[in-house]
């Protein structure tokens, strides 16, 4: 309880961060045939279309590596913050990868959401940081 008395942005912030992409890697877990098929119908024009497999486990990897570093430092509180730090930032490059994936399929509009992640993932990193 007290990290969040301490600290309530950053750990609302990080809370934020592990319900993203904790339920998203769930997901794609639970769902991997319905995820895949949805991908490859989304990048069926690019030139990504004969990578989605890759693509989607990487993410997924990435997702779930973010969400278990932050849940290890809201567990353990305050003490580890260079593993929240790494999970922060294995959020955004997430992110990252997930842009460009969008902006190459010509989602231009599901690529504009992902800036208000982007945007809060990056206010929980400089706060993590300072």
């Amino acid at each position: 309880m007290n990290v969040f008395l301490n600290h309530p942005a950053e750990t609302l912030i990080l809370l934020f961060l592990i319900v993203t992409f904790l339920q998203s890697g769930v997901d794609k877990l639970i769902d991997w045939r319905g995820n895949l098929s949805f991908i490859k119908g989304h990048f069926k024009n690019s030139p990504l279309k004969n990578s989605v497999p890759l693509m989607l486990g990487i993410i997924l990897i990435m997702e779930i590596l973010a969400s278990l570093l932050m849940i290890i430092y809201q567990i353990h509180t305050s003490e580890l913050k260079e593993i929240a730090i790494l999970g922060v930032m294995l959020s955004g490059l997430s992110l990252i990868f997930l842009l460009i994936g969008q902006r190459l399929a010509k989602d231009y509009a599901g690529a504009m959401t992902l800036a208000v992640y982007f945007i809060i993932t990056i206010i929980g990193l400089v706060l993590l940081t300072y």
